[in-house]
């Protein structure tokens, strides 16, 4: 059970183990220092290390820490908002740029899977966007009809279907997107790390960054006990970071996300229960996301942080909406349960960030991190390589702005959470 922050609940218990790393020591010189060792982090760094570039990577605790460690292993594509709605929001040309890379994510995370043999419990049968209501409906309705228009690979799926692959009747109908799937997320950043590492990227954790200074041309990305002087600077640190680039938490919003997992279910209910193990999440405001992992325990998760009067609360709602859900499981007995946050941005799109000369930084992923994450690594990669000028971004360059009220945003989003779970019968 979660019982600290480290905590990475079943993820930690079922992923391979991380690559070696050690704690920065001394005066290094490379090409370029990626601060972050989550999914852009490591995937900037891969690309980097594949072209011949020297590069450090400083995490300040481990490997996949932060949310590359502890999110529902959902690999989407394209972003929270509607194709449209993205375009409208960016403009010309970048609107149209995010959907082409986002929309190709998930291709993206399975290449790298197969590539370099990462460990994650891969499994490419698509995901279901779960109606409810006939809100939900009206929602999904045009969520294909702007996929489809783009030539995606989604299909409206009646209530009858969507019975017949989730294995329950409280959906009206759902969207499945076969370009998606789901992971081990943990397994995919400690994968990640290996294959950078066998590319001749340095990884290093426990080495938080204390300050940076430039001179002559050249950054100094300085840890407690060692430094880095290099050409360029990849802040890769999003939703948790720290200092001294706090501008990107403050102009994000954290939203908690907590998951539970069962043990695992019968090979009975594993027939009747997403049988083709795709990844759902449902359109209720305060959604719920669930999934089976490869053993077949049900991965059930929704907003809200697993600590003081939270914990009881969220714990309680997942084991009676799961009844509700799934009433074939007799008995709901909980294995594992942990939480992480979510950074949200005023837009909900994420940012492109030019600090200082050479100090670029891409968060902000609203939720929909593992696809987006690994794609901007390799555009910041490219980027930094020449291969992409400041004309080809894909992403407008921005300077951090803090929204009103984000403390108290972020109290009301754990607070209201509380206490739908607490009355939210479910369905």
């Amino acid at each position: 059970m979660l019982n600290n922050s480290r905590s990475h609940g079943l993820w930690e218990r079922t992923a391979p183990e991380a690559p070696h790393t050690s704690i920065l020591q001394y005066a290094h010189k490379q090409d370029v220092a990626v601060v972050g060792g989550g999914y852009t982090g490591l995937s900037t760094a891969l690309h980097l290390a594949q072209a011949g570039v020297k590069v450090s990577v400083l995490e300040a605790v481990e490997i996949g820490f932060g949310a590359s460690g502890r999110n529902a292993g959902l690999v989407n594509a394209g972003l929270w908002m509607k194709p449209k709605d993205v375009k409208s929001s960016l403009g010309a040309p970048f609107g149209e740029q995010v959907l082409q890379l986002l929309g190709n994510g998930p291709a993206e995370v399975w290449s790298l899977i197969d590539k370099h043999a990462i460990d994650c419990q891969a499994v490419r049968n698509g995901t279901l966007h779960c109606a409810v209501g006939e809100a939900g409906l009206d929602e999904l309705g045009e969520r294909e009809r702007q996929w489809q228009k783009r030539g995606a690979p989604v299909k409206f799926l009646n209530a009858e279907e969507t019975a017949a692959r989730i294995g329950t009747t409280a959906y009206s109908g759902s969207l499945l997107d076969l370009r998606a799937g789901t992971i081990q997320p943990l397994g995919y950043v400690r994968g990640l790390a290996r294959a950078a590492i066998s590319a001749g990227a340095k990884v290093y954790s426990s080495s938080g960054v204390t300050g940076t200074e430039r001179s002559n041309g050249k950054w100094t990305v300085r840890t407690p006990s060692g430094s880095v002087e290099a050409d360029w600077i990849v802040v890769a640190t999003d939703a948790y970071t720290k200092a001294p680039w706090q501008e990107l938490r403050h102009e994000q919003i954290h939203l908690p996300y907590f998951n539970v997992a069962t043990r695992p279910l019968s090979d009975k209910l594993q027939k009747s229960i997403l049988p083709n193990r795709e990844g759902c999440w449902d359109t209720k405001k305060i959604l719920s996301s669930f999934r089976l992992d490869q053993e077949g325990r049900l991965v059930f998760g929704s907003i809200g942080a697993l600590g003081g009067t939270g914990a009881r609360i969220h714990r309680a709602w997942a084991t009676r909406a799961i009844r509700k859900l799934f009433p074939q499981i007799w008995e709901v007995e909980l294995e594992s349960e942990w939480y992480g946050m979510i950074g949200t941005t005023s837009n909900h799109l994420p940012r492109f960030h030019r600090f200082a000369p050479n100090v670029v930084s891409i968060c902000g992923y609203n939720g929909r991190g593992i696809s987006p994450a690994t794609v901007f690594g390799r555009v910041l990669a490219d980027h930094i390589l020449g291969n992409v000028g400041d004309a080809d971004l894909p992403l407008p360059v921005t300077t951090p702005e803090t929204p009103a009220f984000r403390a108290l945003k972020e109290n009301y989003y754990e607070v209201g959470a509380q206490l739908a779970h607490l009355v939210d019968a479910r369905f």
